[in-house]
């Protein structure tokens, strides 16, 4: 009888069982295939229900051509559809849905209207009307407020879809896209930017050595690659495989991958003498590396773990809330600001380049932060600038020590 066979369960997240969600955990039994296919066409169909009150189950069998909602399963019929992630497609369904089922004064759909009937001035209507939502408390109390960025998201849904469905059904679908150029905001007038909180050094230590003491050192290590290579968290647990760090043709190099565009770039991991430039990450890596399977770099190896193997931290539909939710609680241990996330780090790294007088093209060389067409003017410089840029991000590192050491020695 075999013991270390893998087991799938699906479990509602605990918010929305708090807030009467009625649909419960689940045992999904050992075979893969069959656990995706119930937890994408039924599970979590059901759990879009009743996240939005029903919206979602509106489904029309034969929608009149011509309309919205046929322009719907255009889109979703088309090849450009397939080429979407199972997440996104979600994501699709809801905005389109929020905007299709929208009632306007005289009883109707929005998705039973004609296309040749939208205008940019109806669009602009639904979507100050999608903007903003009311709802009553337990205790009877009228709550209005905005949900600026759903109802920005389901426009820029309506836009892809009214674009996908014009190349495919030009004669239907008129040329002049009335979701285009609508000038969304991403926070209301007057609302102060709320940049990404950024951690320092001293941080980043704390974090690793608290995901240390709660048995994550995957995700201690992860957070230190992405300080070092300012890497997105997406990447790091999305796309940075075994097979791209020291592979045998290119033993001092890794290979950095950006999963939106495909661009990808060789970092060196030693300079001209042959001394590694990130002695602590490589002996980290090095050591997963020798005990890992195939596959993404940073898996929940801990040992309080459900699963006998190793899971990746993002899951095949590319969430990462439950990695999200452990940063967070190891954030906690740690005693940090609590505004902090794993994205912090990142935004740290890029801090202290600056910090180190890193030039712009050292930056942006850093960071991949360019053009894939510009890539082949840049290629020969790329290594040079990692080298150099390492370099200054670690004397600067040093320098800030020293000066912190000296500041903390008592007066003679």
């Amino acid at each position: 009888m075999a013991t270390n066979q893998e087991a799938y369960y699906f479990a509602p997240p605990t918010w929305a069982r708090r807030q009467g969600c009625d649909l419960g955990p689940e045992a999904l039994g050992t075979d893969f295939t069959a656990a995706v296919e119930r937890v994408e066409k039924v599970l979590l169909p059901a759990f879009d229900s009743w996240r939005s009150q029903g919206l979602s189950d509106v489904v029309l069998a034969s929608p009149e051509p011509g309309t919205f909602d046929w322009l719907v399963g255009v889109f979703q019929a088309h090849q450009k559809w397939n080429e979407i992630d199972s997440s996104t497609q979600r994501q699709y369904s809801k905005s389109l849905a929020l905007f299709a089922n929208h009632e306007l004064r005289d009883g109707s759909r929005v998705g039973s209207k004609q296309l040749s009937d939208f205008t940019k001035a109806f669009v602009d209507a639904v979507y100050g009307k999608l903007l903003m939502v009311t709802k009553v408390g337990s205790n009877g109390e009228v709550v209005v407020r905005e949900r600026r960025r759903y109802a920005n998201v389901a426009m820029a849904s309506c836009r892809r879809a009214w674009f996908v469905g014009q190349r495919a059904q030009e004669k239907m679908v008129p040329a002049s896209n009335p979701f285009s150029r609508m000038g969304l905001r991403s926070r209301a007038p007057g609302r102060p930017i709320r940049p990404t909180p950024t951690a320092t050094w001293d941080e980043l230590v704390a974090f690793r050595a608290a995901a240390t003491r709660l048995d994550y050192r995957s995700i201690g290590t992860a957070a230190l690659l992405s300080w070092e290579w300012l890497q997105r968290e997406q990447h790091v647990f999305g796309a940075f495989d075994i097979s791209h760090y020291r592979p045998s043709e290119r033993p001092n190099s890794v290979r950095i991958v950006h999963p939106k565009n495909g661009e990808e770039a060789w970092w060196p991991l030693s300079d001209e003498t042959g001394a590694p430039l990130f002695p602590e990450l490589m002996d980290e890596l090095d050591e997963i590396k020798k005990t890992s399977l195939p596959g993404l770099v940073f898996r929940r190896d801990h040992a309080h773990r459900r699963s006998v193997i190793p899971l990746p931290w993002i899951t095949p539909r590319k969430d990462l809330r439950y990695l999200r939710s452990v940063v967070r609680k190891i954030i906690a241990e740690s005693g940090l600001r609590q505004e902090l996330s794993f994205t912090s780090f990142r935004h740290g790294g890029f801090t202290e380049g600056a910090d180190s007088d890193l030039t712009d093209a050292e930056l942006r060389a850093a960071g991949r932060h360019r053009s894939s067409r510009q890539l082949p003017t840049y290629a020969k410089r790329t290594g040079k600038q990692l080298i150099r840029a390492t370099k200054k991000r670690r004397e600067e590192r040093t320098r800030s020590l020293l000066v912190r050491q000296n500041a903390n020695r008592p007066s003679e």
